[in-house]
C-alpha cells in the first residue's frame, strides 16, 4: 500500500509533463525563500529527487501574494508575516511558458503538517545547501545571500 501511495504522485507529475508538452501551458507560480537564524527552509516532494524553496501554482482568481500565503500553508503550515520581492523570473523548462515570483520572508510560523505531496521539511545553512537542492532554488538563495535587499528580473 505504502509503494502504491509513492506512485500516484509520480504517476501525476509525468501525465502533467506530457499535458506541458502536447499544450505548451502559460503558467504562474510563486517560491518563498523561508528564512530564520541564517538558515533557509527546503522542501522535499515525494514525486522529485530534489529539494525546492516551497511554493507552487497560482490559482485562478487569486493574487500573488495569496498564492504564496496558501502555498505556505499547504506544504509547510506556515504562517507568514510581511513578504518581500526578491524577484521575477522566466523558466522554459519542460516545454513551458513558466513565470515565477519570488518572495522573501523573515518572520513566519510553521507547524507539523501532513501533507501527501511534501516528503521532507528542513532548515538548511547557505553553506551546508543539500547537494540535490533544484539549480533554480540554489541560484535564488545565492541572489538572496549575496545581494538580500536587491530584486531581480531574469531567467530561472
Amino acid at each position: 500500500m505504502d509503494s502504491l501511495m509513492r506512485f500516484f504522485p509520480v504517476l501525476l507529475h509525468n501525465l502533467d509533463r506530457l499535458r506541458c508538452y502536447l499544450m505548451r501551458p502559460l503558467t504562474v507560480g510563486v517560491r518563498l525563500i523561508l528564512v530564520r537564524d541564517a538558515k533557509f527552509l527546503l522542501v522535499k516532494h515525494t514525486y522529485q529527487p530534489y529539494w525546492y524553496l516551497p511554493g507552487g501554482g497560482v490559482k485562478k482568481d487569486e493574487t500573488l501574494e495569496q498564492s504564496a500565503r496558501r502555498e505556505a500553508q499547504e506544504e509547510v503550515g506556515g504562517r507568514l508575516s510581511t513578504l518581500r520581492l526578491l524577484g521575477v523570473y522566466s523558466n522554459f523548462y519542460e516545454y513551458k511558458s513558466d513565470h515565477v515570483v519570488v518572495f522573501v520572508c523573515e518572520d513566519f510560523e510553521i507547524e507539523a503538517c501532513k501533507s501527501g505531496e511534501i516528503e521532507a521539511v528542513a532548515f538548511f545553512s547557505f553553506a551546508d545547501l543539500p547537494e540535490n537542492i533544484s539549480s533554480g532554488s540554489r541560484r535564488r538563495l545565492a541572489e538572496y545571500v549575496s545581494e538580500p535587499s536587491a530584486t531581480h528580473v531574469g531567467r530561472w
